[in-house]
């Protein structure tokens, strides 16, 4: 089990263990590259009915910003307890692989 999230060929998460939820790869905390340079918190959120609210970072990487590309849940209920502050990322603005 092995996934990666990447921009333009930059490794920006990588981890043999995570956690995979409604199509979406979530990421633990501790396999973010760089997190307090390349990431940075917004004041964007969203509402999910079963995980709970939503906060975003934008990713500053290669000299440009991608605005809220990714999330995760500070606070879960507690049927998604298990990706508490995991982060999962939009795919249309971060390449992911995994691999199972």
């Amino acid at each position: 089990m092995h996934a990666t999230a990447s921009i333009d060929g930059t490794v920006i998460a990588e981890t043999d263990t995570y956690e995979f939820v409604e199509g979406n790869v979530y990421f633990p905390p501790n396999s973010i590259k760089d997190p307090s340079t390349t990431f940075t918190p917004t004041s964007h959120s969203t509402h999910c009915p079963w995980k709970g609210d939503a906060s975003y970072y934008s990713i500053n990487i290669n000299g440009r910003t991608l605005e809220n590309a990714a999330w995760y849940y500070p606070k879960t209920f507690d049927k998604a307890a298990h990706i508490k502050d995991y982060v999962a990322f939009y795919k249309n603005k971060v390449d992911i692989t995994k691999e199972d």
